[in-house]
């Protein structure tokens, strides 16, 4: 049984996007020093130029959460899906891989940097996807505080670190009961992982890396 995800022309458009994530450069940061970089990556107040300075930056999912997002909603048999961060879309392709898989159903991304969507959005027609797709420009306490789905099946947060629990907050009262929330680099998200492991905070949530965070709605 064959996949959209392993199936051309996605699969070779990965494997092509994934190397050039992988060489890509950034002379904006490369000024930037280290604790600078920490501190902004911490901010509330200065994400947008920050992520301003990382926009040649591709900031994927590595190959194997790609993977697991694709079997988690999958499995979900999920049809409306929400992305905070889609960079050049790389995360946004897995995504829309399984609900091409299951039938159809939506996917609205959110990314503020112009170049990135345009990008993301070229990936998106080239692998066949991009009517699966809605990629809303701008800050998504902005694009997500509004016209989302009844329900939600699974929510990725890959965008500013520090905006987590802000977006988490806008898309919790969509998503349904078991639907999944999974994380990237929570390692600089104490703030967001202390409340879905807090006992009675409607959540499960279990590290699956010392990076990545899986969590359920309960109700």
């Amino acid at each position: 049984m064959t996949t959209t995800l392993t199936t051309t022309p996605l699969a070779p458009l990965l494997d092509r996007l994934f190397a050039q994530a992988d060489a890509a450069t950034s002379p904006a940061i490369a000024g930037v020093s280290r604790e600078e970089r920490e501190r902004l990556m911490h901010s509330k107040t200065e994400y947008l130029r920050f992520y301003g300075l990382l926009k040649d930056l591709w900031l994927p999912v590595s190959r194997e959460t790609g993977m697991l997002l694709y079997m988690l909603a999958r499995n979900a048999k999920a049809r409306n899906i929400v992305e905070f961060g889609t960079s050049f879309g790389i995360s946004t392709l897995h995504l829309a891989a399984a609900l091409r898989d299951n039938g159809g159903g939506r996917l609205i991304s959110s990314e503020f940097e112009p170049s990135k969507v345009a990008r993301a959005r070229e990936h998106l027609s080239e692998g066949g996807l991009a009517d699966l797709v809605e990629i809303r420009e701008g800050d998504a306490l902005t694009t997500l505080a509004t016209d989302l789905p009844a329900t939600v099946d699974l929510l990725l947060l890959d965008g500013a670190k520090a905006l987590y629990g802000d977006i988490l907050a806008l898309v919790e009262g969509h998503l349904r009961p078991g639907a999944l929330i999974v994380a990237d680099n929570t390692d600089y998200c104490p703030d967001y992982l202390a409340h879905v492991r807090a006992p009675g905070s409607g959540y499960l949530s279990i590290p699956l890396s010392a990076e990545l965070e899986l969590s359920m709605r309960l109700a």
